[in-house]
């Protein structure tokens, strides 16, 4: 702003005491005074509201790169999962089929049994995960203590 020595602000309050008087001097004081405050409170306002911009501004950028790099992050795991995902689901169609010949080639019926009865668990076999063997999955009906 203006820079004003002591010895300019003495002549300038010489000045005002020669022009004003003794008895205008401290009116004209106080509303010098009152006027200096509101400039400066309205400079300290603008200043202020200029920070505030700028601070809005930053959080809003640092917020964009954020948003940036968290796209970023979540495309690499896409991929990832993509990369993943694709031999895993070839490595179960393979081993799907290699599990449906699987019940048709290890058999075990008892003469009291019907055929038919072997096609109900073909069909619980394709809703195992990954065609997991059903000697697994199930006991033997067949035990040697059973038969009483």
């Amino acid at each position: 702003m203006i820079e004003i020595s002591l010895g300019k602000l003495v002549l300038l309050a010489l000045i005002a005491l020669i022009v004003l008087g003794p008895e205008k001097l401290p009116g004209a004081a106080r509303t010098a005074g009152a006027l200096l405050r509101r400039v400066r409170s309205g400079w300290d306002n603008v200043r202020a509201e200029v920070e505030r911009e700028l601070e809005i501004e930053q959080i809003k950028r640092t917020a964009r790169e954020a948003a940036a790099r968290a796209e970023a992050a979540q495309n690499e795991l896409k991929d990832g999962v993509l990369q993943v995902h694709e031999p895993l689901s070839r490595a179960a169609a393979e081993i799907a089929a290699l599990a449906k010949p699987a019940p048709a080639v290890v058999e075990t019926t008892s003469p009291d049994e019907e055929p038919a009865a072997a096609e109900p668990s073909e069909g619980r076999q394709s809703e195992l995960p990954l065609g997991e063997p059903q000697s697994l999955s199930k006991p033997a009906r067949n035990s040697p203590h059973g038969d009483a």
